[in-house]
């Protein structure tokens, strides 16, 4: 049965409690109804048919109100000026429309954490993010591309000589899934990253926090913290042991490798507790658990910093796109 990280449970070290401790609905409440009363006759007309149209649309997801009555799962329709229409290769398209032709030349950290694209599968996070990693000139940054290659092993304890040989090191340098480094790290001097272990919580160093690589060498990063405690400080990140966040395997696995990931393109599940200016969502495949459409479109500030793009399996861009809302997930709630 898969367990919770002790971290998770942890509210000094679980960054997203760490955020709803700090999230005070009153005082919000009460800041809203005072900046709302200074807004002139004009600006209130834009909020009534512009601000209200698009947020209650966006309420309406998480509730799963459209298209109802549904059994929980429904076919919705993306309003049209949410849509990227892609001719050719749907991942330049979004990659495009939210970083820019520039993006390459880009040396702004704020530039990379107003900004991400997101999917519900790694499969397409890891395409995009290699896409831009490979877009990266090594000249501009005059720094070459490092590949680090982590080493793996299983616990003595959980294995025999029989296991040994099932077991092979090509078989657990195979290993991607959720929450774990890959084998295979590649990095350039500039590039995005998002932390995938807590290392330094009270130095700003949580599961989540997102970074800009500044210098790498052999057996530590050196990066400059975008988001969270610690911003604009630069930090020292080691190689550490890691294991596969559940017990999917009947063994246990030992990861050493710096636990951070390419973050220009970042999970939905990733991408809870932050808010982004510009937000593009990339849907080769239907989001596949509750309440994941409405998460990843309230990432963003406002209606045009999001952009959508769905595609059916041969690639043809699409308009419709599912919702998944549980609706009993709501029975229990005291407000």
């Amino acid at each position: 049965m898969p367990t919770l990280d002790d971290s998770v449970l942890n509210p000094n070290e679980n960054r997203l409690i760490m955020d709803e401790k700090n999230y005070k609905p009153h005082e919000q409440k009460k800041e809203y109804n005072r900046l709302f009363a200074k807004l002139t006759e004009e600006q209130r007309r834009v909020y009534q048919d512009i601000i209200y149209p698009f947020s209650k649309w966006l309420l309406d997801i998480g509730d799963g109100k459209i298209n109802e009555p549904n059994d929980g799962e429904v076919e919705i329709e993306i309003p049209e000026y949410l849509l990227i229409i892609a001719s050719e290769d749907p991942i330049h398209a979004i990659v495009h429309e939210i970083y820019g032709k520039s993006f390459a030349k880009e040396n702004d950290p704020k530039f990379f954490k107003r900004r991400a694209i997101l999917s519900p599968r790694n499969k397409y996070v890891d395409k995009i993010n290699q896409y831009m990693l490979s877009q990266l000139p090594d000249v501009y940054y005059n720094c070459e591309e490092r590949r680090y290659l982590s080493s793996d092993s299983t616990e003595t304890s959980d294995t025999t000589v029989f296991d040994d040989m099932v077991y092979s090191q090509e078989f657990l340098n195979s290993i991607n899934v959720s929450g774990l480094p890959k084998h295979e790290l590649t990095l350039k001097k500039g590039a995005p990253i998002m932390l995938l272990r807590n290392i330094d919580p009270k130095g700003g160093l949580c599961n989540g926090t997102r970074l800009i690589v500044t210098q790498m060498a052999n057996q530590v990063i050196e990066a400059r913290i975008v988001i969270g405690n610690g911003i604009n400080e630069k930090v020292l990140i080691p190689r550490i042991f890691v294991s596969p966040p559940d017990a999917k395997f009947p063994f246990r696995m030992r990861r050493r490798q710096f636990p951070v990931a390419l973050s220009y393109s970042i999970t939905i599940t990733k991408s809870q507790g932050q808010t982004l200016e510009y937000v593009g969502l990339f849907l080769p495949k239907l989001v596949f658990t509750h309440g994941q459409l409405y998460v990843a479109l309230s990432r963003v500030t406002t209606r045009k910093g999001l952009k959508i793009l769905i595609t059916n399996e041969d690639g043809t861009c699409q308009n419709k796109t599912l919702n998944v809302v549980f609706k009993e997930v709501f029975d229990n709630i005291l407000l």
